[in-house]
């Protein structure tokens, strides 16, 4: 079953997402499904931290992204979502490739969404897992 309240696409997210911190580390949208979205990010001079390792908040600005892009597309025309808290659990680090995330909503209720992303390299190994709870603001 679609979760999306709006049109919604590749297309749509790279658009909203020029000229923003995902743009500039180089994250890209790759799919849109019923219920989830994938993005990935290169692990490169621009993510990796000082020791090679593609850098843990990287890892984390790649899962809010997707779960604060599934929780907009999935409330009411005219609500938005705030991130509230967020989570990641990096085990294993990634040197060279891409890392891709994949974002599923655990709840989307009326004043609260939590999404799972979960992260792997290039070779399909779990890299990271991260949980997002966002409250959902109504229209004023």
């Amino acid at each position: 079953m679609r979760i999306w309240k709006r049109p919604l696409s590749v297309e749509v997210l790279a658009s909203i997402h020029k000229d923003t911190a995902p743009a500039h580390l180089g994250i890209e949208f790759l799919e849109v499904g019923d219920d989830f979205l994938r993005a990935r990010v290169p692990v490169d001079a621009r993510t990796r931290q000082p020791y090679g390792l593609l850098h843990g908040g990287v890892s984390v600005v790649l899962a809010e992204t997707l779960g604060s892009c599934g929780a907009a597309y999935a409330c009411p025309e005219g609500h938005r979502p705030v991130g509230l808290d967020i989570n990641a659990n990096h085990v294993k680090g990634a040197t060279q490739g891409w890392v891709t995330g994949i974002a599923r909503p655990v709840h989307i209720g009326r004043t609260t969404q939590v999404w799972q992303i979960d992260m792997a390299n290039d070779a399909g190994e779990l890299t990271c897992v991260s949980r997002l709870t966002l409250a959902i603001l109504a229209p004023r």
